[in-house]
Formats: structure tokens, sequence, C-alpha cells
């Protein structure tokens, strides 16, 4: 990740019982930060309360709350647990302070749905991995999160997802890589990992017609501005 000139990377936590180990990498590098959260598609697992999940948050190495969210793709109602444990994380990030990290699939309707009525606008967040409308994407920014294109943009049949990536605006985007997943083009198929977010980069350029350079700076202010990260550490004594 380094070596490609990658300057942060945000470490998505999906399960309680990892979360440990989440933030001890955290710790242990000053260009890798943790979220605190329970993936929709886990079940069966430890199932934190708001309270819980507001004191994980607290700890400065941790930036946001999730991946959370809906995903009705694979599973079948009925989902009133993925939809209660959705609102759990939302009232855990206006609790803490915390920006939403949100995972959404075959569920746009309950999904905006759930963040108004839960006042998600007050936490903010990402639409992580983003594969939906634009018009769902509208609806998204309205209420204040950013969109997160990943190695899904450069695949040769994502020629919806390219079209929405051309409209969003570049101060409300971000990109991800969301390894070890959806690497991107020429490496589709192959575990994904960090250093690879530069081609999704290069995808948005081009779709953009903006340079590498433009693309990169504004995904960084904008990790910053959402998720506001601790100052790295200063050298020297």
């Amino acid at each position: 990740m380094r070596q490609a000139g990658v300057g942060a990377a945000l470490n998505i936590c999906v399960r309680m019982e990892e979360f440990a180990q989440i933030l001890s990498l955290a710790e242990s590098q000053p260009d890798v930060f943790a979220t605190v959260g329970v993936h929709p598609d886990s079940d069966g697992i430890q199932e934190p309360n708001v309270d819980q999940l507001a004191a994980c948050a607290g700890h400065p190495r941790v930036l946001a709350i999730g991946e959370t969210g809906l995903d009705y793709y694979r599973l079948t109602e009925p989902l009133q647990w993925q939809r209660d444990r959705f609102r759990v994380h939302v009232r855990a990030a206006r609790q803490a302070g915390k920006p939403l990290v949100v995972h959404t699939r075959s569920a746009p309707d309950d999904t905006l749905r759930i963040l108004r009525e839960e006042g998600a606008e007050q936490a903010g967040g990402v639409m992580h991995c983003f594969t939906e409308s634009l018009e769902f994407a509208l609806a998204a920014l309205d209420l204040g999160f950013y969109i997160s294109f990943s190695g899904i943009v450069t695949f040769r049949n994502a020629g919806a997802l390219q079209d929405v990536a051309r409209q969003i605006p570049l101060n409300r985007m971000l990109i991800e890589t969301d390894s070890p997943y959806l690497s991107p083009v020429p490496f589709r198929g192959k575990v994904n990992e960090p250093s690879r977010v530069v081609l999704v980069a290069q995808k948005i350029a081009e779709l953009k017609s903006v340079t590498l350079a433009a693309v990169a700076e504004a995904t960084s202010e904008n990790f910053v501005r959402l998720f506001k990260p601790p100052p790295a550490p200063s050298a020297g004594v």
C-alpha cells in the first residue's frame, strides 16, 4: 500500500469477534485506521448494543461505525433482525459522533427509509462499494453521505455504475478496494489488496476526464473531511 503511494487505509470491522484484532492493527500502524460494527450478512454472532458500539468508537483510532446496512441479496424475509441491527448502528453513530459505513444491496428503499427515520444525517457517512442507481446516490448525497467506488467500476460490464461515477462530484466521492474482494481490472477474480485502489482512482480519472492527481487529492481530502483521522505522530524527540 505504501509503495503504491496510498496514504491511509480504513480497516473495516464486520463482526465484533474480530474488533480487538482490527483495533490492534490500527494502533500499531500510523496509516491504518479501524471501524467497529457488524455486517448485515452476519448472523448468529455477537450482537452489540448502542452503548457498546459507541464505547468502542470512542477510541481515537476508530473512525466510523460499520460496516452496517441492509443486504437482501442472499437472505430472505423475515429480516427484521437485520433492520433492527441497522438502527442500532445508526443510533450508535449519532451517540458517538462518528460517521457510518453503509452497505446496501438489493435494499435501496429500506436503507434510505431507516437512515431518514433514525436521523442518520446527523452522523453522515459513506455508501461503501456503491452499486445502486443514480437516484439512490443523489438521495444519499442529500443526507450528507459520500459515495465510494470500488474495483467494480473498472469492470467491462459496469456501464451503469460508470455513468453514476461520472455524475457524482469529486468533492463527495471516495475510492476503496473492499479487499480481499472485487479486485479491479486487470486483476479481476484475484485476491484484492489495498494498493490496487490506485487502479480505481485511474478509472475514475478516465471517466471524469481529470488527472489521476486530481482524483487522489480530492478523495484524500474527502477522507479527512468525513472521518477526521488523528494527525500522524511527529518525528523526532
